[in-house]
């Protein structure tokens, strides 16, 4: 049994005294169809997904923050796999 994976980024809030956690897990070994589990906030925003809903997601998000222009700075950094 493989461990779930997890990504995580910290996204500034508005306010700049604070940021939001957005992280997804990946757990190929889950028994349902919903392997990626995706997570907004500290326990506001959360769902888990099929891949194909996950790749749907991807693919419109990238088209509509593209929209907004260049990357964030914050957004410039590699997002490394994590056991826990």
């Amino acid at each position: 049994m493989t461990a779930p994976t997890f990504y995580r980024l910290r996204a500034p809030n508005p306010d700049g005294a604070s940021s939001t956690a957005v992280s997804v897990r990946i757990d190929v070994d889950r028994p349902d169809p919903y392997p990626v589990y995706l997570a907004v906030g500290g326990g506001r925003r959360r769902m888990h997904l099929t891949p194909d809903e996950a790749w749907a997601l991807w693919r419109c998000l990238s088209e509509a923050v593209a929209s907004l222009g260049d990357p964030p700075d914050h957004i410039r950094t590699r997002v490394t796999p994590d056991r826990r």
